[in-house]
């Protein structure tokens, strides 16, 4: 049996390497997605220990292209909780002049939800207003925020570049992403059913943020 000192002596430097080699070793054959896909899925591997993920996840055709081309371009990053936004780090956005945003304490993100009867979270998608345009939407944890996103790319006309759609839970996460996963406004990376959340989410834009850093690196 492994102990305790067997685990602190653990080498932290080899602790990521061994993990995706783990993934690697473990991974479906053959793989349900490749090149810069299976760069994005094997992260959400490693953030989850769920292998299930490689079933669930579904990419749209241009969601890689457009993910990484506006971090590159540094837009705004928006999310539907400040967990999701924590996940997203300085370090890894600053050099990339993207801000990451989340209105869900705003003033009249409470108003808007209290007049309408929104949650907050579906409220905050809504007083983003036009700064919804050309960011990179992040959703790990609330049906209603994609729902309100969806809503406004249809009847406003709202072009995110990317929509990241991972809501978690019982109650119309599985349905907010079939919705998602149905339209063909704008790209995204979703996964079916009810699993999903902040961290999830978090790890997807990480994995684009690596991929848009490593483009300047080359240009």
């Amino acid at each position: 049996m492994t102990t305790y000192d067997d685990i602190l002596a653990t080498e932290p430097s080899e602790i990521e390497p061994r993990s995706m080699a783990t993934i690697d070793a473990e991974a479906p054959d053959p793989l349900p997605v490749t090149g810069r896909e299976w760069e994005v899925l094997r992260r959400m591997i490693h953030t989850t220990a769920d292998f299930e993920l490689a079933e669930l996840v579904r990419f749209h055709p241009k969601a890689i292209t457009a993910g990484v081309q506006a971090l590159g371009s540094g837009c705004r990053v928006f999310t539907d909780t400040e967990m999701a936004r924590k996940g997203i780090p300085l370090r890894r956005m600053g050099p990339l002049g993207c801000s990451v945003l989340c209105r869900i304490n705003d003033s009249a993100t409470l108003e808007l939800a209290e007049k309408h009867n929104y949650t907050r979270a579906g409220a905050a998608m809504l007083a983003a207003g036009q700064e919804l345009n050309n960011a990179v939407v992040v959703i790990g944890n609330a049906p209603t925020a994609l729902a309100m996103v969806l809503k406004r790319m249809h009847e406003e006309d709202i072009r995110p570049a990317l929509v990241v759609g991972m809501p978690v839970g019982f109650i119309n996460a599985a349905e907010s992403k079939e919705l998602l996963s149905a339209q063909q406004l704008v790209p995204f990376i979703t996964i079916q059913g009810r699993k999903g959340g902040s961290a999830l989410a978090a790890c997807v834009v990480n994995a684009l943020a690596n991929m848009a850093l490593a483009d300047k690196e080359v240009d």
